[in-house]
């Protein structure tokens, strides 16, 4: 009844929902299917989002659900009600909560206390969903994820690429990091991690070598807006043509959005892989009625 972190998932289950996933979005608008008919679910978000909470409201309504937005000006939460308070009164009411926030200990502990499906929408720790939809968008464009090269290029430490190598290690490809050493995630993390597959690296184009995917995030996660000193560390990470002459020949780029043109994508290509990342961007809506319906079976 929770979908919280690639950590906590396995190779079967994230299998299964991008089956899942393939299958709502080849049928989409061809179903009668709502298997949320009846119930109302929350999304509680303290964070800004556009594609997260378009996605997730479209997509719990074509399931058969109502949905209510909260952000944290609209309740208790943003005048310091604990978050187990919340998430008792919420579990009386509604049906189910997508939570887009800071702490990931804030998810896990609304779905203790509430006792109904909870979906992580994105913590500081992780951002499970993002990663189906880019998984979804790899096979798509590729056909497959086995013996291929992902590399991420970026903030190595931060939700996106955490959750990279979480699903690394259960799905089996190789993957690679590259990011300055201050940004890469701490040996604790990867001894926790323990995947072989998985490498580090502060040099983007020996990572990008023969690679078959290259994704990237924004340099400051929301939180980190102004932090000069940090985002003066990436001046080398920027994904352009250059960095993609290493590449394997049919590679594709991916960028969870927003994007920060000439920062961690250039524009020129940003627009030559524009439907990639769109389709990515779309893929949001697919995975996470995947995650919705499995959650509810």
């Amino acid at each position: 009844m929770k979908f919280l972190s690639i950590e906590e998932s396995n190779s079967h289950e994230l299998e299964s929902l991008l089956h899942l996933a393939a299958e709502m979005k080849s049928t989409r608008g061809m179903t009668s299917n709502q298997p949320l008919a009846g119930q109302t679910w929350a999304i509680i978000f303290t964070k800004a989002s556009t594609r997260t909470r378009v996605s997730f409201e479209v997509g719990i309504r074509e399931l058969g659900g109502n949905v209510m937005f909260l952000s944290g000006n609209d309740i208790q939460l943003g005048r310091g009600e604990p978050i187990k308070d919340t998430a008792r009164v919420l579990g009386r009411m509604v049906h189910g909560a997508v939570i887009r926030t800071f702490d990931q200990e804030d998810v896990e502990d609304f779905y203790s206390y509430s006792g109904i499906p909870t979906i992580n929408a994105l913590t500081d720790k992780e951002h499970p969903c993002q990663i189906l939809a880019d998984l979804l968008t790899i096979r798509e464009k590729l056909g497959t994820w086995e013996s291929k090269k992902v590399v991420f290029v970026g903030d190595g430490n931060n939700n996106m690429s955490r959750s990279w190598m979480w699903a690394a290690k259960y799905l089996g490809f190789e993957f690679v990091v590259a990011a300055p050493k201050s940004c890469l995630p701490p040996q604790d993390f990867m001894d926790h991690l323990d995947a072989p597959n998985v490498a580090l690296t502060t040099d983007p184009a020996a990572a990008a070598k023969n690679a078959d995917v290259i994704n990237t995030d924004v340099w400051l996660s929301m939180g980190q807006e102004g932090q000069d000193e940090k985002e003066a560390l990436f001046g080398n990470y920027e994904v352009n043509e250059n960095l993609l002459s290493h590449c394997a020949p049919n590679h594709i780029v991916l960028h969870c959005l927003p994007a920060y043109r000439g920062k961690e994508i250039s524009e020129e290509t940003l627009e030559a892989h524009a439907n990639t990342i769109f389709q990515q961007a779309e893929n949001r809506l697919h995975a996470q009625k995947a995650v919705l319906a499995t959650l509810v079976e």
